[in-house]
């Protein structure tokens, strides 16, 4: 066996890597190689469970979440994996202890009140950049899927909206070469391009621009340009802002309509769909939490049925 550094496993990893990965991925992963792996580990030619534990407490100590830490864990098993797949290290077998303390965080959502002023203010103050805030609140898009909507996938024919694309601004690193730059890509995941029904007042909204705008263009900026997410980020902002609502990452208008979903009665697979998670675990594990009064029609129901 022919025994390399993390370092020089790394490097084959990636270009092997970039064969098969969206750009975007690929940057990530580069991302994480340069911040936190190969600082850590790039001069080690072995993992111990030691050595894994100790960056991870570090890593929690510096700030990162116990999430975070596991996305940068993955990517160190891939390298791991390859370098013992080519013979170049031993596999270590990891069990990797994280703080009991962390607590869930409560997603950020709107309260209904205001969920429903921002619908009613779109209505009566209608632009395209405000047409997006009120597709992500009805239909759940995430930003880069509202910067990358065409007016071509737009059906008012069938009423849907077809998620194809998505926009992000990704971080790339080429040797010492550091810049960041806008693609164009397919959505996150295979399940993320979905077909999604527009409810009567959007359509009612889009049916008459459908007759006029030029299929091709992008709906935010009606040009043949996108704008991208930052941008747009900072224009949501500013809206909410003027409205009186407190501050609320765009992502927590997916939060909501999800959450309205769940406080409706959707059946959870379908609000999985919807939504374009890769299962219906990722749905429950975000939305789903009964209250006390959800808990307690559950126990009464059940007893019902055994006394029948």
């Amino acid at each position: 066996m022919t025994t390399k550094t993390i370092r020089e496993i790394a490097l084959a990893w990636k270009s092997d890597k970039q064969r098969y990965v969206k750009q975007s991925t690929y940057a990530a992963y580069v991302l994480i190689l340069e911040n936190h792996l190969l600082p850590s580990f790039g001069d080690y030619d072995s993992l111990s469970e030691k050595l894994v534990q100790e960056f991870v407490l570090q890593k929690l100590e510096n700030g990162l979440s116990v999430k975070t830490v596991k996305d940068i864990l993955i990517v160190l098993k891939m390298v791991m994996k390859f370098g013992v797949k080519n013979e170049w290290m031993n596999y270590c077998e990891w069990d990797i202890k994280y703080p009991t303390s962390e607590t869930n965080k409560d997603l950020e959502v709107l309260t209904i009140a205001h969920h429903k002023k921002i619908l009613d203010f779109i209505k009566e103050n209608f632009t395209f950049r405000n047409l997006g805030i009120y597709i992500s609140l009805t239909t759940g898009l995430r930003i880069g899927e509202i910067c990358g909507l065409k007016w071509s996938d737009i059906d008012v024919c069938n009423e849907t909206i077809t998620v194809r694309r998505t926009i992000e601004r990704i971080y790339m690193v080429e040797g010492d070469c550091k810049h960041t730059e806008l693609v164009i890509n397919t959505p996150k995941t295979k399940n993320s391009c979905r077909e999604i029904p527009m409810n009567k007042e959007l359509l009612a909204m889009v049916k008459p621009l459908k007759k006029v705008v030029n299929n091709e263009f992008y709906v935010l900026t009606n040009e043949e340009k996108p704008t991208e997410p930052r941008t747009y980020r900072n224009y949501y902002h500013r809206l909410m802002k003027r409205l009186e609502i407190p501050r609320l990452k765009y992502h927590g208008l997916r939060h909501s309509f999800a959450t309205r979903c769940i406080e409706s009665n959707c059946d959870y697979k379908t609000v999985s769909v919807l939504l374009g998670h890769a299962n219906i675990t990722t749905t429950l594990n975000l939305y789903v939490h009964p209250n006390m009064e959800q808990k307690k029609r559950c126990i009464t129901k059940m007893l019902k049925s055994l006394r029948k």
